[in-house]
């Protein structure tokens, strides 16, 4: 008996040691010897491309959401990996518009590509608030991992309309991934899809949630996932301006915490590397207050290729702390294989939105090309005019009739019919109109629509000295010469191309031989009665540029920001976004369409504006090789 007492108590005492050793060994001391590598694969402005397939042209697309299943499928097969969305995919393929608009009683498809892939966490992009409270809101609950936006509060109150931030766990591993988006959403969209939002400084936001989340959370890694650009400089801004639209890089360089970014909204594509102002390159190490280079990292748009990036941690044992060591890259996808099992999982719905957009709709004669919007008056945009003008003169429509339109080419490289025969399908309204806006009427004074006109002209064209100078407003780099973009084979402009409004309604000339703001000479309305600078037009317009956006209503008018946030100005609107209502109107068309370019605008001197188109004409749209 005391044999046995003694052997209890002996076996008592050796397990007591064991527990004790194995209480003194750190869990991370594993990866003293051997590090832990995770790595986190970014995907951004996504706009919509989930098939390797474009529902818009009709062609395939070389990029998408089935070959971003195939790398992840292999960075998984060799590792942790964390998988992060940076925003803006509810717009830019008729994929997503279906399921915004269309089909809503059923799971949104971009919700389940995200839980098909296992996303971890998510944040939220100009372009997904486009789409509207009852997308969004219902996407956010039909979503597994958490969709993350700090900046963004509910209005009159601190309190976060998304949650601020997530946590995400790799073998004891304790990663904090904060969100934020550009804060420029409520200059650019209609109160009605912002309802009861804020959307707060970036800066500010980073300085107060950083704190808390170290304090909180005491993770070993923080992420930052911005949907925001990276040059604090666009649209002339500074890096003290209040709500900087992309306030990525100032974040880091004003708020100490991050290990590294990553970032969107800015198409950009971003591989470690900031921006320098001073030479306009991307090719600095960016810094944190404690003088610590954290990474930026942002993908390219449409899937054209991911943001890859490796953290290696290694344990000090005597420190107690993680040392680490980071390496990234933007991974091209042009050439990697879609995943079979992520084509069969979404091929029913793929079907379905294949009968949808190819539906015929209509006839036209002949085809209409963006670009000759970049350059003057041109049938493209003069098309929109006319339905808009059409769609507020119809009484069915309830809008206040327009004598006045003002609209742009969404995108410069848009055409339709995208058909050899002119028919005219219901994808052919993604390449006519690009964005989800809305149309408003907008009670405006002969003065301020000169000012507006000023405004967009003095964004896009160039001051002329002869025939030998750009008709273009080429970005400048401080040698003078036109900033060439890699990435798109063209030169950046001053002002982007879904800025370059042109008026209907009016006849008129834009002289570049004269300097930014006296440029416009309006001569008279287009029936040939006078133009009145002190009467009040009704102007057609869209919601974007209705709200503020781009600048036009309130650096070129010198309207107040917040009376065009409430709509103040704002006569009526239609129910549903304005490509809903084009694509009525060519159903209800009889016969073939044939598009003219009004002839209602030109730019002078004639000879060299053509001089000049013909020098930048290869700059925007250089022979493909």
């Amino acid at each position: 008996m005391q044999k046995s007492t003694r052997a209890f108590f002996a076996v008592i005492v050796v397990i007591a040691v064991v527990f004790s050793i194995a209480s003194c060994a750190h869990p991370f001391d594993k990866f003293a010897e051997t590090p832990l590598t995770l790595t986190f694969i970014e995907t951004t402005d996504i706009h919509g491309a989930i098939f390797p397939y474009d529902f818009i042209t009709g062609k395939p697309l070389d990029t998408s959401m089935a070959q971003v299943a195939t790398l992840v499928a292999q960075k998984r097969a060799s590792g942790e990996v964390i998988l992060v969305d940076d925003g803006d995919v509810l717009q830019g393929q008729p994929t997503v518009y279906y399921y915004n608009f269309q089909k809503t009683d059923v799971p949104h498809i971009w919700g389940e590509v995200l839980n098909y892939l296992q996303y971890d966490v998510a944040t939220i992009g100009n372009h997904d608030i486009e789409a509207g409270h009852p997308v969004y809101d219902k996407l956010i609950k039909e979503v597994k991992a958490p969709m993350i936006c700090a900046n963004v509060v509910k209005e009159g109150t601190n309190e976060p309309y998304f949650p601020p931030y997530a946590i995400i766990t790799r073998q004891g591993v304790k990663i904090a991934v904060l969100g934020l988006t550009e804060p420029k959403i409520t200059e650019q969209l209609p109160k009605a899809f912002w309802e009861g939002m804020e959307v707060l400084d970036m800066v500010e936001t980073a300085r107060r949630w950083i704190p808390i989340i170290q304090e909180t959370e005491k993770p070993d890694i923080i992420v930052g996932l911005f949907h925001a650009g990276v040059d604090y400089t666009y649209g002339g801004q500074t890096a003290d301006t209040p709500k900087n639209e992309s306030a990525s890089q100032l974040v880091v360089e004003k708020v100490a915490g991050f290990d590294f970014i990553f970032v969107g909204h800015d198409h950009a594509g971003w591989e470690g590397k900031g921006y320098d102002p001073a030479t306009k390159t991307k090719n600095v190490d960016v810094k944190d207050p404690s003088g610590k280079i954290v990474p930026i990292y942002g993908a390219l748009a449409g899937a054209q290729n991911v943001a890859v990036v490796d953290i290696s941690l290694t344990w000090d044992k005597k420190a107690k702390t993680w040392s680490k060591s980071l390496t990234g890259a933007l991974v091209p996808l042009k050439g990697v294989a879609a995943d079979p099992a992520f084509l069969a999982k979404f091929e029913p719905a793929k079907a379905e939105l294949m009968a949808w957009v190819e539906r015929p709709i209509g006839k036209m004669v002949g085809k209409i090309h963006s670009d000759d919007a970049l350059f003057g008056d041109s049938a493209f945009v003069d098309l929109i005019h006319r339905i808009q003008l059409e769609l507020c003169a119809d009484p069915t429509m309830g809008l206040k009739p327009a004598q006045i339109s003002f609209a742009a080419p969404l995108d410069q490289n848009a055409y339709l019919p995208t058909t050899t025969d002119g028919t005219i399908k219901v994808r052919d309204m993604f390449s006519l109109y690009k964005y989800e806006n809305f149309m408003y009427t907008m009670n405006l004074t002969g003065e301020q629509i000169k000012k507006f006109m000023e405004f967009t002209y003095g964004g896009q064209f160039a001051t002329m000295t002869g025939p030998t100078d750009h008709l273009i407003a080429f970005m400048i780099d401080k040698e003078g010469k036109p900033v060439f973009n890699a990435r798109y084979n063209s030169y950046d402009t001053t002002t982007r191309a879904y800025n370059y409004d042109s008026i209907a309604g009016v006849k008129y000339t834009v002289d570049v031989s004269q300097p930014a703001g006296s440029r416009v000479t309006i001569i008279s309305m287009s029936d040939d009665t006078p133009f009145d600078m002190a009467k009040t037009y009704s102007v057609a317009i869209n919601s974007y540029r209705g709200s503020g956006g781009g600048g036009h209503l309130t650096k070129g008018v010198g309207l107040p920001a917040v009376d065009l946030q409430k709509l103040k100005l704002v006569t009526s609107s239609t129910t549903k976004d304005l490509r809903f209502y084009m694509l009525k109107w060519f159903e209800k068309q009889t016969g073939p369409i044939e598009v003219k370019r009004d002839d209602n605008w030109k730019v002078i001197p004639e000879d060299w504006a053509a001089a000049g188109r013909a020098t930048d004409y290869p700059m925007m749209y250089p022979p493909k090789k």
